[in-house]
Formats: structure tokens, sequence, C-alpha cells
């Protein structure tokens, strides 16, 4: 029976101690990024006093309720906000992909003669746009979508920076394979919905999961465009609560009355928690195409 090389030995204790230090490494990290949220989880369920005289902890001071009951105080505002965010999280999401993957599908194929002149008017607007005003003017007055859902889809349809990760995407089906597409006859639509979707199906996921995260934490849109509370989402309505606080506290100082039990760093964490807790179920179920995504993009960008 032939003997363990020296050499391979040490190479193998070596690879071994290099697994440990990186996991070790990996888990730091982990810590890192999750003391921060547990922090927020932690001071929305203190009580406000014991905030203003501790500071945060990782664990709740004087365990309060406070916080997540004034959030709940009118809980069908808050269910309808819900309702309203999650409706344009999806269809924008879903429009977005769709608008994204088109465009950068055509921007991709060899063969559209005008990719480049196309993509470079893209490109430009990155550097340059006509600014919040004329874009205000622009949907209020020409699209007249005040106070419309589609007010919150629209301005934030399509992003140039995620349509350049997405045609480096695109770009990775072979162009063999559509040409043998369309001798059997297959058509443009076909072509798109058929091949080249699924060979990008994780370029997708990683868009996708941007896109929803952006329409979810949107509050701009709203504030601009929508004056109807039964129409804001969840993240504006949240906006306009802390602010309401905020407004409450500094006439309470002029006024030199006390305000009890007011709520305003505890408040903040728990809005935190109740705007971010839906895209923390979400993450783990596509968090493989996610890094997959992510690292392919990297590669090829």
């Amino acid at each position: 029976m032939s003997k363990k090389h020296p050499n391979r030995i040490r190479a193998s204790n070596s690879m071994k101690l290099f697994q440990v230090l990186g996991y070790l490494f990996l888990l730091l990290i982990g810590f890192f990024c999750l003391v921060p949220f547990l922090l927020i989880v932690s001071a929305s369920f203190s009580s406000e006093t014991a905030i203003t005289r501790n500071g945060f902890s990782l664990f709740p001071q004087e365990f309060s309720l406070e916080a997540y009951k004034m959030i709940f105080r009118f809980p069908d505002a808050v269910v309808q906000a819900y309702g309203v965010s999650i409706f344009v999280t999806v269809v924008g999401t879903v429009l977005g992909l769709l608008v994204t993957a088109m465009t950068a599908y055509v921007l991709s194929r060899p063969d559209f003669k005008y990719r480049n002149q196309i993509s470079f008017f893209f490109y430009f607007t990155t550097l340059f746009n006509g600014g919040m005003v004329c874009t205000y003017i622009f949907i209020i007055r020409y699209l007249q979508l005040k106070n419309s859902y589609a007010s919150l889809i629209f301005p934030t349809l399509i992003d140039v920076f995620y349509l350049l990760i997405m045609r480096s995407f695109m770009k990775a089906v072979p162009i063999s394979l559509i040409e043998s597409a369309k001798l059997d006859g297959a058509s443009e639509y076909r072509i798109f919905f058929q091949i080249a979707l699924p060979l990008a199906k994780a370029g997708l996921v990683t868009i996708g999961l941007f896109i929803a995260l952006n329409y979810w934490n949107d509050w701009y849109n709203a504030m601009l465009y929508i004056s109807k509370r039964s129409m804001w989402p969840l993240q504006y309505m949240l906006y306009d609560m802390i602010s309401s606080t905020q407004m409450m506290a500094q006439l309470s100082s002029v006024a030199n009355v006390s305000v009890m039990n007011m709520p305003s760093q505890t408040l903040r964490m728990a809005m935190a928690v109740v705007a971010t807790g839906p895209a923390i179920l979400v993450y783990p179920f596509v968090q493989k195409y996610f890094v997959k995504g992510v690292t392919i993009g990297a590669v090829k960008g």
C-alpha cells in the first residue's frame, strides 16, 4: 500500500486551513451585516424612554409595542397600502422585465443594423435628463396620470443600468441558434419567448429582484403624483406618518407642552421592519438565481 506523499499531505492541510479561515471570515462578514438589522428589530420592540436613555442594543430594553400599535392604529389603511404596494410592485416588475428584456434582446442582436446608435440614446439619458419639472409636466399635463397607478409604474419602468446588464445576458444567446430557429420557421416573438428568455433566466431573476425592490421602496412618485390617501403605497404612508410625528414633536416643543409616550426613534425602527419584511421573505426563494446572475453579469460585464 503506497504512502501519501508529504507534499500532498501539506497541500491538503493547507487547503483545509484555507477553507476554515474562509468560512470564519464569511461568518464574520455575515455577522456585521446582520447586526444592524438586529439593532433595528430590537429598537422597534423597545420603549422610547429606554432608547433615549441607553441607546440601541441587540436585545429589547423595556419591551414595548407602542411603535407597532401606532403604525397599526388604523389596520384597514395599512392593509390597503400593502395592497397598493404589492400591486404596483408585481405589475411594475412584470412590465419592467418585459420591456427591459425585449429592448436588451434587440440591442444584443448583431444583425440589427442600428443597435449602436440606439444604445447611445439610452446611454445618453444616464448623463443628461430633462429634470424633475419637465418630467412632472409631461406626466401630469400631457399623459394626465394624476392620481393613477400608472404614475407609480411608468416613470421607473425601465432603467438603463439594468438594460445594459440584461444585454450582456442576451449576448450569450448563440446567433447560430437564432438562425436555426428562423430556418425552422420560428417568428421573432417565438424565438424571444421560447429561446432567449429561458437562456437568460438567471439574469431575469436578478434584474427582476432589483426592479421589484425599486418599486417596493419607492415613495417619491407617490408624493408627486398621488393625492388620494386610498392610493398611497406603504412606503409613502409610513413616510407621511413619521413626518406627522416629527411635526407634532416640534409643535409640542415650541408650545412647551410635553407629549407623553410619543414614539419617535422606535417608530422609525418599526417602520423599517414593516417595510422590509416582505423583501426578506421573498429573497431566499430567488437567492440561487440572484447569486448566479450577479456572478455571470460581473464576468460578462
